[in-house]
């Protein structure tokens, strides 16, 4: 009895090994035919893969002038030439992008860089594209939902400079200074870390007599914000204004002259040449320029190695989390503050644009003032 009780127990547990052995190989195999069809695909892909590049918008100058061609170059270089590369623009339209992406997927791309318009509206968009097997680069901005790979900035080091820098600028009378905060659009994450980063450094510090989430980054919206601002507070009760950008800071700038308030320091961000130029001027007191080459190449390099089914280990050193995803590969790029003392060893030395095209018209003369010759 014993005897058999042993057998039957050692019959099952054969039966049972064969039945796992059985199913491991069905897995196995079923695994091994799904790593070895995406493997084999991108290594029968080789350079040809095709990769869709989506922006948000078109008034902030940088997207069109350096980060689409940027992209586009480094791609290029990477797959010698032969990658296709599908590019549209949102123009600050969520809808639109998520119809875009929707394109994307339709056209089978492999990989989707992608800067969101709204982080979190985009984020069924992200699965759609997951789900169909293509993988997500958020570009610049956190986008929600499974991405693979991100890559921007040290954002809340963006709002430390700028706040830093309005610090400076203002001097011992900072104390009893009073001051207009003009922040980015609640659509993007990067405003709110902008934020959170100027707020570490100017809390305490200088008196914020108005603060504005600038709805869709409008130049138009921070004019009319600062209008407003200066109806409250009284123009002679402003000492410097925080602007999240240069967009921004052009029509923050152009209500402050409308109102007769000159020689106070704001903020930027972007290197926008219009910005530069406002500061060999003394209008703008600063920027923050980013290399946007860094950024740029290093998307393309994350996308064409998730296109080939390659890790990202020798390219992101950084790990960061979302709302919705966790320890996703990234890379963020440092910052620099650009004032008019540093214009030489900044945009003109990385080739951003020549000295002629910042000191043309009635500029020059401020160029030779600053020995801004590139």
């Amino acid at each position: 009895m014993k005897l058999n009780t042993r057998m039957r127990r050692a019959a099952v547990a054969i039966a049972a090994g064969a039945m796992a052995v059985s199913l491991a190989a069905c897995g196995s195999a079923e695994e091994a035919g799904g790593d070895t069809d995406a493997t084999g695909s991108a290594a029968a892909k080789g350079d040809n893969i095709k990769v869709g590049l989506l922006l948000p918008e078109n008034k902030t100058a940088r997207y069109e002038k350096f980060d689409r061609p940027l992209i586009e170059k480094k791609i290029k270089e990477l797959t010698n030439n032969k990658a296709e590369i599908q590019y549209n623009n949102a123009r600050q339209d969520a809808n639109l992008q998520a119809q875009q992406v929707d394109t994307m997927i339709t056209n089978k791309v492999d990989v989707l860089i992608l800067d969101a318009v709204d982080a979190k509206a985009i984020k069924n968009s992200v699965q759609k594209a997951a789900d169909a097997g293509i993988k997500v680069v958020a570009y610049d901005r956190l986008a929600e939902g499974p991405i693979s790979a991100y890559t921007s900035f040290d954002n809340e080091e963006v709002g430390r400079t700028q706040g830093e820098a309005l610090l400076k600028a203002l001097g011992d009378k900072a104390k009893d200074s009073q001051i207009v905060m003009m922040n980015g659009s609640v659509t993007d994450p990067n405003a709110a870390q902008f934020k959170k980063g100027a707020h570490s450094v100017l809390d305490g510090k200088v008196k914020i007599g108005r603060e504005f989430d600038t709805k869709e980054w409008s130049p138009d919206n921070a004019n009319a914000n600062m209008e407003a601002a200066i109806t409250a507070l009284g123009k002679d009760k402003i000492a410097g204004v925080y602007s999240a950008n240069d967009g921004m800071a052009g029509g923050i700038i152009t209500a402050l002259k409308a109102a007769g308030i000159a020689d106070i320091p704001v903020t930027g961000q972007d290197a926008e040449l219009a910005a530069v130029q406002r500061i060999i001027t003394d209008q703008q007191y600063m920027s923050v320029y980013k290399s946007y080459p860094q950024e740029a190449e290093v998307a393309a390099e994350m996308a064409v190695a998730l296109a080939k089914g390659e890790s990202l280990d020798s390219i992101a050193k950084d790990k960061v989390s979302s709302g919705s995803a966790n320890d996703v590969p990234s890379v963020l790029v440092p910052v620099v503050s650009l004032t008019k003392d540093n214009i030489n060893d900044t945009v003109i030395k990385d080739g951003i644009y020549t000295a002629d095209e910042i000191c043309a018209g009635n500029y020059k003369s401020a160029c030779d003032k600053l020995g801004i010759d590139g």
